[in-house]
C-alpha cells in the first residue's frame, strides 16, 4: 500500500468520525435554541434558573439537567411489547439520523505536503440517491416503535408516519429530479462545485451565484416542506400528536430509549439543514468568491474576516450587556449577577484580538500554507452560517404554524405538492430545451 493510499484511508476515517459526531454536538445547542426561540416568539424569558457554581450559561445548563434526569429515570419495558423490535427502534432512529452527513462536503479539497485532504467522508457518484435512500429508512424506526409497543396510540402514530412518508417522499423525489436535470450530475461534491459559478440564463450571465434555489425555486420549496415532514416537526408531527395520541409512537418509551428518539429528532433537523444548504444554497461556497480567489488572496481575506469579526464581537458584547442591564432585577446575588457582564466583556476581549490580528495582517507577511487553511476555515464557517439559519427556521416554523389534521396533510401531499412537482419537471424540461 502506497503512502498516498494510507493518507487517503486516514483522511476518510477522520472525516467519517467528524461527520458522525457533528450532529451530536449540535443536539444540545438545538435544544437550547428550541427553548429560547419559543420564548422569544411567545414573549417570555425561557429557561434561566438551573445553574452550576452560579453559572447559568443563558439557559444552557438545563440541557445538563435533562441528561442527568433521563439517565436516572427507570428504564421500563412494557410486558406486552415485542422486546427485540421495541429496543431496536430508538437505536435505528438515532443511527439513520447520523448517516446522511457522510457525503456532505464541509470545504473544498486542500493540498497538504503533496497530498489532497478532502473534507468529505464519502463521495459517491450517486450521492444524492444515497441521501434519499438513507433518510427514507428513518420512518421504519417510527413504525417499529409504534407496532412493537403494542399500544393503540403508538400504533396509530406509526401508521400515520408511514402514510405521511408516502405522501411527502414523492414530492421530495421530484424536487431532487428537477435538480438533477439542471446540474446533470448526482455527485454531491460536483453539485456544490457547480454552485460556485455565476448564474447564466439564455447565454447571459446574471449577478447571482449558481445556487439551486435560484435555478429551482419551486424544487427548493418542495424539498423544504418535505424536510419538515421528514423530521416529524410541526406542522407535520402527526406521528406524535400530543393532543390526539398522548405522545404517539414513543408513548411507551422512557429513560435512554426516549432520549435517543429525542436526540434523533434534533439530529434530523441538523442533517436536513446541512442537506438543504448543500443542495440549494451553495454548500461551503462563499457567495461571489470562488475557492481559487480565496486561496490566492489570503491577506485580503484575513483582513475582511477580522473586520467582520471585530464588528460582530463588539455588537454581541453590547447586546449582552444591554440585556443584562434590562434584566438586572432578575439576578440579585452570586455569580449569576455578574455572568452576563462576564460574557459581554469576553466578547470585547475577542474584538481586541480581532483588531490585533487585523493590524498584523496589514503589516506582516503570511506563510504559503496559510491561504488554503484560511480558505477551508472560511468555507466551513460559511456552511455553518447557512446551516444555523435553517436550524432556526425549523424552530421558527414549529412555534408559528399549528399542526395539520390528517386529511389536510394528505390533501397537501397528494393534491398540491405532487402536481406542483410534476408541473415543475415539465417546465424545467421545456426550459432546458429552449436554452439549448
Amino acid at each position: 500500500m502506497t503512502d498516498n493510499q494510507i493518507f487517503t484511508l486516514i483522511n476518510i476515517a477522520v472525516m467519517t468520525v467528524v461527520m458522525w459526531i457533528t450532529p451530536l454536538q449540535f443536539v444540545p445547542f438545538m435544544i437550547w435554541l428550541e427553548r429560547k426561540g419559543s420564548a422569544i416568539i411567545q414573549d417570555r424569558i425561557g429557561p434561566n434558573r438551573a445553574e452550576i457554581l452560579g453559572f447559568r450559561l443563558f439557559g444552557m445548563v438545563h440541557n445538563f439537567s435533562d441528561v442527568v434526569k433521563l439517565l436516572n429515570k427507570e428504564n421500563i419495558t412494557p410486558s406486552h411489547a415485542n422486546r427485540f423490535f421495541y429496543a431496536m427502534a430508538p437505536f435505528w432512529s438515532m443511527t439513520v439520523s447520523l448517516l446522511p452527513l457522510l457525503i456532505v462536503p464541509l470545504a473544498a479539497p486542500m493540498d497538504v505536503f503533496g497530498h489532497t485532504v478532502r473534507f468529505q467522508a464519502a463521495d459517491f457518484s450517486v450521492g444524492i440517491l444515497y441521501i434519499l435512500s438513507i433518510t427514507s429508512m428513518g420512518v421504519f424506526a417510527v413504525i417499529l416503535a409504534g407496532w412493537a409497543s403494542n399500544n393503540k396510540f403508538s400504533l396509530l402514530g406509526g401508521i400515520r408516519s408511514s402514510a405521511q412518508m408516502i405522501s411527502y417522499e414523492l414530492s421530495m423525489g421530484l424536487a431532487i429530479v428537477a435538480l438533477l436535470m439542471v446540474y446533470q450530475n448526482a455527485q454531491v461534491s460536483s453539485m456544490v462545485e457547480t454552485q460556485g459559478r455565476w448564474l447564466t440564463a439564455f447565454g447571459h450571465t446574471l449577478p447571482l451565484p449558481n445556487w439551486g434555489v435560484f435555478l429551482q425555486p419551486v424544487a427548493f420549496l418542495l424539498f423544504l416542506i418535505a424536510s419538515f415532514a421528514e423530521t416529524n416537526r410541526n406542522p407535520f408531527d402527526l406521528a406524535e400528536g400530543e393532543s390526539e395520541l398522548v405522545a404517539g409512537y414513543h408513548i411507551e418509551y422512557s429513560s435512554v430509549k426516549f432520549a435517543l428518539f429525542f436526540m434523533a429528532e434534533y439530529s434530523n433537523m441538523v442533517v436536513a439543514s446541512f442537506v438543504i444548504a448543500t443542495l440549494f444554497f451553495g454548500g461551503y461556497q462563499v457567495p461571489y468568491f470562488s475557492t481559487n480567489v480565496l486561496t490566492a488572496h489570503p491577506k485580503e481575506v484575513l483582513i475582511v474576516v477580522c473586520v467582520f469579526g471585530f464588528i460582530k464581537c463588539v455588537l454581541l458584547g453590547y447586546l449582552i450587556g444591554l440585556k443584562a442591564r434590562q434584566q438586572k432585577g432578575l439576578y440579585t446575588k452570586g455569580v449569576e449577577k455578574w455572568e452576563p457582564f462576564i460574557f459581554s466583556n469576553l466578547f470585547y476581549v475577542l474584538a481586541v484580538v480581532c483588531l490585533g490580528v487585523l493590524v498584523y495582517a496589514f503589516t506582516g507577511s503570511l506563510a504559503v500554507w496559510f491561504g488554503p487553511i484560511l480558505t477551508a476555515l472560511l468555507q466551513m464557517g460559511c456552511l455553518l452560517v447557512k446551516v444555523l439559519f435553517f436550524c432556526w427556521l425549523f424552530v421558527w416554523i414549529r412555534w408559528t404554524l399549528p399542526r395539520f389534521r390528517y386529511d389536510q396533510l394528505m390533501d397537501l401531499g397528494w393534491k398540491m405538492l405532487l402536481p406542483i412537482g410534476l408541473l415543475n419537471l415539465l417546465v424545467t424540461g421545456v426550459w432546458l430545451l429552449i436554452s439549448k
